[in-house]
C-alpha cells in the first residue's frame, strides 16, 4: 500500500511539474512575438546561433530594473559567442501601465539595450517555459534534438549591489556549455516580482 501511495505521489509530483513549464532537459518551442521596433522576433531569425538566454524581464520590478545593466553586459559578452539575450516582457499591462508597449518603447531607448525586447502579447509563452518571476531565466542551447533547456534561475546571488556578486549563475552557467559542459547547478530560485496576470 505504502508502495503504491509513493508511487502515485511521484506520478502526481511529475505531473505538476510539467504543468509548470519547462524543465531542464527539455526542448523549447520557437515563439514569434512583437520587439519595440515592431518587428516580429523569433529564435528561427538566428540560424547560427548556438543558444539563448531567455530571459521574462520588465520595466517596472525594481530587481529587473536593477538587473537591466548586468543583462546589457551579458549580452554584450556572450552575443559574439554564441549566445545572444532575447528579452521578454510577460506581464499584463492592464495591471501594471508601466509595462505597457509604449513604455516598452521608451524604456529600450532610455537605455539602448542592445537586444530584442519582446512583449507577451497575450501572455501565451511565459507559462509555457513556467517563469513566475521578474527576471526569470532559461538559457537554450542548440542540440540535436533542438533548442534543449540547460539553466533555469535567476543571474547572481545579488540583485541589490552588482559590486557585492560572489556568484554569477547565468555566466558560470554558460561559461560551462562554452566549454563543452554541463551548468552546476542547472536550476537556481529566480528573485524577483510576481508576474502580473488579469484574472477576468
Amino acid at each position: 500500500m505504502k508502495t503504491l501511495f509513493l508511487a502515485c505521489s511521484l506520478a502526481l509530483s511529475g505531473l505538476l511539474a510539467a504543468q509548470e513549464g519547462y524543465q531542464v532537459g527539455d526542448v523549447a518551442q520557437d515563439f514569434r512575438l512583437k520587439n519595440v521596433d515592431g518587428t516580429m522576433v523569433s529564435m528561427s531569425d538566428y540560424p547560427d546561433s548556438k543558444g539563448f538566454i531567455v530571459i521574462f524581464t520588465c520595466n517596472h520590478c525594481p530587481y529587473a530594473v536593477a538587473y537591466e545593466d548586468r543583462i546589457i553586459a551579458i549580452d554584450r559578452k556572450y552575443r559574439n559567442q554564441g549566445f545572444p539575450v532575447i528579452a521578454i516582457n510577460p506581464n499584463d499591462p492592464r495591471i501594471v501601465p508601466q509595462d505597457s508597449f509604449e513604455n516598452m518603447i521608451k524604456r529600450a531607448e532610455e537605455k539602448k539595450f542592445p537586444f530584442p525586447y519582446l512583449i507577451d502579447e497575450g501572455q501565451k509563452v511565459f507559462p509555457v517555459y513556467g517563469a513566475t518571476r521578474t527576471p526569470h531565466v532559461f538559457v537554450l542551447q542548440r542540440q540535436k534534438e533542438g533548442l534543449v533547456v540547460t539553466y533555469i534561475g535567476t543571474i547572481d546571488d545579488n540583485y541589490a549591489d552588482a559590486g557585492a556578486v560572489k556568484t554569477c549563475y547565468l555566466e558560470n552557467a554558460l561559461d560551462a556549455l562554452l566549454d563543452g559542459g554541463i551548468p552546476d547547478p542547472s536550476l537556481t530560485k529566480a528573485i524577483g516580482c510576481s508576474i502580473k496576470v488579469k484574472k477576468d
